[in-house]
Parts: structure tokens; C-alpha cells; sequence
């Protein structure tokens, strides 16, 4: 079965075109290193919750939408020698690349796949 990288994480309402561009860059990164497939969630029904909730994970501030990613792999093999070399390309860093969004309050994990239905 396949492999899943899941990531949530706030953009700014005014930044949601840089940040699709910024995503389709990395997307062809990560494809580039073995990725099967990219896809990434612009929230429009994600919930304030009394106990946890996306909003919470990332701490949403006002003006600010949560965006969900998640990154389909062959295996996780595959997966961590693809994230080890994109972790060294600039567009990686934020100090060479303008990131539209804090990493600081973006939360990551991943995954394998027991259904797939």
C-alpha cells in the first residue's frame, strides 16, 4: 500500500494565490523525488471546536484560512529519501524562498494506508 504525508496549516486570505503558486512549485519538487500525487485543501467548512479542531492546531488568527496537504507516495522508503532531497532544495528554506505561511504553526504526519476504498 501506499504512503501519505498529511499536512495542516494557516494562510493568510490575502496570500492564497502566492501560496498556490508556492504550491505548484513544490508539488513538481516533490514529484520530481517520487511522489505520485499532491493535493492541497483550501479550507471553506472547517469548524472552531470546543476541545481540539483545525482552527486550534494552528493556531487560525482572523483573516486567515486553514489549508489541508497531503502528499501520496509509492512506499515509505520512497517518501523519506524524496523529502530528504527536497529538504535540500532552496525552495525549501525559508530564508531563500518567501513562504506564504508560518511552518512554525503548521502541523505534519505521516501515514500508512489501511483502506482504500
Amino acid at each position: 500500500m501506499n504512503y501519505f504525508d498529511g499536512l495542516v496549516f494557516a494562510v493568510a486570505d490575502d496570500q492564497k494565490d502566492a501560496y498556490v503558486d508556492y504550491a505548484k512549485k513544490v508539488a513538481a519538487l516533490l514529484k520530481q523525488h517520487g511522489a505520485l500525487r499532491v493535493v492541497e485543501g483550501w479550507g471553506n467548512d472547517v469548524p472552531e471546536g470546543k476541545l481540539t479542531s483545525f482552527p486550534m492546531a494552528v493556531k487560525l488568527a482572523e483573516g486567515e484560512t486553514a489549508v489541508m496537504s497531503w502528499i501520496e507516495w509509492p512506499s515509505k522508503e520512497v517518501r523519506d529519501t524524496g523529502m530528504a532531497a527536497c529538504m535540500k532544495d532552496p525552495l525549501f528554506d525559508p530564508e531563500v524562498t518567501s513562504v506564504p505561511f508560518d511552518g512554525k504553526r503548521m502541523i505534519f504526519a505521516g501515514f500508512d494506508v489501511i483502506l482504500d476504498a
